[in-house]
């Protein structure tokens, strides 16, 4: 007792003095030195006096410096500052895992290089491969939707122009009349309202399109952005009303992966830690609510394997392997917490090689789905490298990957040589989902015709809903955006008619992207599906397209910088929208602004 008190009296007395040195770090820490020698060791000497003594300590900075609103600086930092702390406490100040800390809260390191690690394989790839090859027979359709960010509290008619980082709800500190009245189906400052998503589903089994699915891909993030209010029974009440939403709304099966939800946001920590944050929760919910979709034994891989399963498609020859990406994720802080290299976090990447062996066995292709593509800045470049292993030895088995995560309609190329990225060392292709959240621009899912025997990709066709249609907020109006084979087809040309859009020809209208600036530029509208477009020239064209070419977050050209735009759901490397850096939004410091940005992105890309 005598000593708890004493720790006690010793960290009140100490707070004035460390609330001003942190202060002071985060006004000099420039670099990925100063962050080191700096910055880290005053936010260590706030983590070993304890949760309590580092939240309040970092709230204030927060609430000091105007990061954001008070409650948001208070909410933020009470559920993720004790996870951060936890992490400064296990690492030394000058190693590896620190500089991987300076970089992914602060931006003020460049990730390090990539730590060796040989992923094991059973087997040496076959010396003759497998032939998967057409026969012609009449393709199948598959829907991918990603990033329903469903905000059950979302009110009509409140503000949409709020302090906060997402909009329309009824805050007990917003008070006066609504300068920008929320609209029963949505805005451009909000996450989904219920009407939204209940409007897309209708879209995709209605049949009203033209189309009907085989089955249906759900690449993760359900739950809303208020990442500083959110608690278990929230994310768990929008866990379970989605996936009853999906059950009652669809006739066809869905084969789900798991974003970023759990409470605080992105809190997975590893089988390993020691912690009262364990998101078993988590596994437990979706063991119930895929069960319907997956089946007995898929729901119980669900709970054992961390959120990941694999399963075949009833009457194909065709595996599906969803991966929980938040173990490889630099948002997810529990991964710091150990200045020993973990390469496989919770054997993610050994259950990956399990399946894949197992459908190459037994010759059958295979879809990965997940969250977080393994390109983006924010995987770790260490399992990225890894994942890009298992990849590379199962390019014959697998027919294409599928995710979300970014908000954008995107894709990326991996590559057997990326010191010399090619049409011809093209060897997988990553197709990267757009957003039903209007925080990202139109309301959108793609739908994809599947060669029936080879199970590769024969189109990619985009549907969105315009919501700067006058209808929109009536009845909104879902239609064909464009079609992959029609539109970049003769772009890149001598595309045979069963010819998949494979790799190599996603590399090759690259490589069109390159030469010609108005199909670039189509693109770049298309990101967003035309509803929040940012000018891409120069330095940021450069960038996008070797993002494009980077399925391995090693090779995407992404450098950290610190300063980053602090808004409403603002995205790491959103300096790409135009050729100059930009600013912070309160005139903070860098490297707090990138703290705050980390935290206020729920999903950053």
């Amino acid at each position: 007792m005598f000593s708890a008190l004493l720790l006690l009296a010793l960290a009140a007395s100490a707070r004035p003095s460390l609330l001003s040195d942190i202060l002071t770090a985060f006004e000099t820490a420039v670099d990925c030195a100063s962050c080191h020698s700096v910055l880290l060791p005053p936010l260590q000497t706030a983590a070993h006096l304890g949760n309590d003594v580092f939240v309040s300590t970092l709230t204030t900075v927060c609430q000091t410096l105007k990061l954001a609103v008070d409650d948001v600086c208070a909410g933020e930092f009470h559920r993720s500052g004790p996870i951060l702390a936890h992490s400064l406490r296990a690492f030394s100040v000058d190693g590896t895992t620190a500089t991987k800390f300076c970089d992914a809260v602060f931006g003020l390191c460049q990730p390090p290089r990539v730590i060796p690690f040989t992923v094991p394989f059973p087997k040496a790839a076959p010396a003759i491969p497998k032939q998967f090859t057409s026969t012609g027979k009449a393709p199948f359709q598959v829907v991918h939707f990603s990033d329903v960010h469903i905000d059950r509290k979302y009110t009509v008619g409140a503000d949409a122009n709020c302090t906060k980082s997402i909009c329309c709800r009824n805050f007990g500190d917003e008070t006066g009349p609504a300068t920008e009245p929320a609209g029963p189906f949505g805005n451009a400052h909000c996450d989904s309202p219920a009407d939204l998503s209940q409007s897309m589903l209708r879209a995709i089994a209605g049949g009203e399109l033209g189309f009907k699915a085989k089955f249906a891909v759900f690449t993760g993030d359900t739950v809303a952005g208020d990442t500083w209010l959110v608690d278990e029974n929230e994310a768990s009440r929008g866990l379970v009303d989605w996936n009853v939403d999906m059950l009652d709304g669809l006739t066809m099966t869905v084969y789900p992966s798991l974003g970023n939800d759990s409470v605080p946001v992105n809190s997975f920590p590893r089988n390993t830690t020691v912690t009262t944050l364990d998101p078993q929760w988590v596994f437990i919910i979706e063991k119930a609510g895929w069960k319907p979709w997956i089946g007995a034994a898929g729901a119980d891989q669900v709970a054992h394997f961390s959120g990941s399963y694999a399963q075949v498609v009833p009457g194909t020859n065709l595996r599906i392997l969803s991966i929980n990406t938040q173990y490889w994720y630099k948002q997810n802080f529990w991964i710091y917490d150990s200045d020993t290299s973990i390469a496989d976090p919770n054997g993610l990447l050994a259950f990956m090689v399990e399946q894949l062996q197992a459908a190459e066995d037994l010759g059958q292709r295979t879809w990965i789905i997940g969250h977080i593509p393994p390109g983006k800045a924010d995987i770790v470049h260490d399992q990225s490298n890894s994942y890009d292993q298992i990849v590379q030895r199962y390019k014959n088995t697998i027919a294409a990957q599928f995710f979300g995560h970014s908000h954008k309609d995107e894709f990326e190329v991996a590559y057997s040589d990326y010191s010399n990225r090619t049409a011809s060392n093209a060897d997988s292709i990553v197709f990267i989902g757009p957003a039903l959240t209007p925080t990202s621009g139109n309301p959108a899912f793609k739908l994809y015709d599947v060669d029936s025997d080879t199970y590769e990709i024969l189109d990619a066709k985009t549907f969105i809903t315009n919501i700067s249609d006058p209808s929109f907020q009536t009845t909104p109006t879902w239609e064909l955006y464009y079609s992959a084979r029609e539109s970049y087809g003769p772009l890149v040309g001598h595309l045979q008619a069963a010819e998949p859009l494979n790799a190599a020809f996603w590399h090759q209208l690259t490589e069109v992207f390159q030469a010609n600036e108005t199909a670039f530029q189509l693109y770049n509208t298309r990101i967003s599906r035309g509803g929040a477009v940012s000018a891409c020239t120069g330095y940021c064209k450069t960038m996008a397209i070797c993002e494009l070419r980077a399925a391995r977050s090693e090779d995407n050209c992404d450098v950290s910088t610190p300063g980053i735009q602090l808004k409403k759901r603002a995205t790491r490397g959103e300096s790409r929208a135009s050729d100059a850096p930009h600013e912070g939004r309160f005139g903070c410091n860098a490297g707090v602004s990138r703290l705050m940005t980390m935290f206020l992105a729920k999903r950053s890309a």
